[in-house]
């Protein structure tokens, strides 16, 4: 089965693009290792709650991503290969074919499978390897050229 999208990385920014591409009628895979930051956080000012703990902010994601159409896999990417009509994603329970791959890994994803699988981001984008603003820098869309402060 050939997905069109498979997002890799289930915390909010992952989610919420599962949630947004299976909301948008597109075959979606949102693989999950379960292992990031947010489910260890408590979550100050997010988006339209004043606060709520890391885990059910995941869980909420999950479930409103599954809600709109979204398969939830548990599990680790261990390899993204491109193929003729998309990419192969290798996990710990089997393989996995999407048209298109987001990563929303945070900091934690290898960056030689990347590299590897021949992804580079668009041309709308500039990577930043960091899940926060602390010391990272923002996508070249938001205009922002400095760090943010500390």
């Amino acid at each position: 089965m050939v997905h069109d999208v498979a997002v890799v990385g289930g915390g909010p920014a992952g989610a919420t693009a599962a949630l947004f591409t299976a909301k948008a009628g597109k075959k979606t895979l949102l693989i999950d290792a379960d292992k990031g930051m947010t489910r260890r956080a408590m979550v100050y000012n997010f988006y339209g709650v004043p606060e709520i703990r890391g885990p059910d902010l995941v869980d909420t994601g999950h479930r409103q991503a599954a809600h709109f159409g979204a398969e939830l896999i548990k599990g680790a990417v261990t390899d993204v290969k491109k193929t003729e009509d998309g990419f192969r994603l290798v996990t710990e329970q089997g393989d996995f074919h999407a048209r298109c791959v987001i990563l929303a890994t945070g900091p934690t994803w290898p960056q030689s499978s990347v590299s590897r699988a021949g992804l580079r981001p668009s041309r709308a984008s500039r990577p930043s390897w960091s899940s926060t603003p602390r010391g990272g820098r923002t996508s070249r869309g938001s205009g922002r050229r400095e760090p943010w402060p500390a």
